[in-house]
């Protein structure tokens, strides 16, 4: 089967695929994706494949509060120019908890908890973030 930058014209029912899929495990609703990030997306080279554009519209669909969706296109790297710390799958799952936690305003549990978005436990994602070493940054309360 060739790669999906030689299939672009699957990208957008890829997408909407990976949508709907996540609609429902989110309890979220798309009803439109700008086209001009369709577009990026079809252009993006995949390196990773199908696997990547549904870690991407995952993410897209964590972060969007709306019906439209708000897709961040991944900005390419050949893997020539990755580093050490982009080939560690605990750097990538630190960053993603990390941007999770801040969109959340850092609250964890709850409904509209980091832990609930993520689709975590409480306990799960404290002890992530404590293998992981992530704290909370302290306030203009806590200095």
């Amino acid at each position: 089967m060739p790669s999906l930058h030689e299939r672009v014209e699957d990208v957008p029912l890829l997408v909407w695929a990976f949508v709907r899929q996540f609609e429902k495990k989110m309890g979220k609703q798309i009803k439109n994706i700008p086209q001009r990030s369709m577009e990026a997306l079809q252009r993006y080279p995949w390196p990773g494949n199908v696997r990547e554009l549904r870690n991407v519209i995952e993410h897209a669909m964590i972060v969007t509060c709306g019906k439209v969706l708000d897709v961040g296109i991944p900005t390419f790297k050949n893997t020539e120019q990755l580093d050490n710390d982009d080939l560690v799958l605990e750097s990538v799952e630190r960053r993603h908890i990390l941007a999770v936690l801040q969109k959340c305003s850092w609250r964890i549990h709850g409904a509209g908890g980091a832990a609930e978005t993520l689709g975590l436990k409480r306990t799960t994602l404290n002890s992530k973030m404590k293998k992981l070493g992530i704290e909370r940054p302290p306030t203009t309360g806590d200095i």
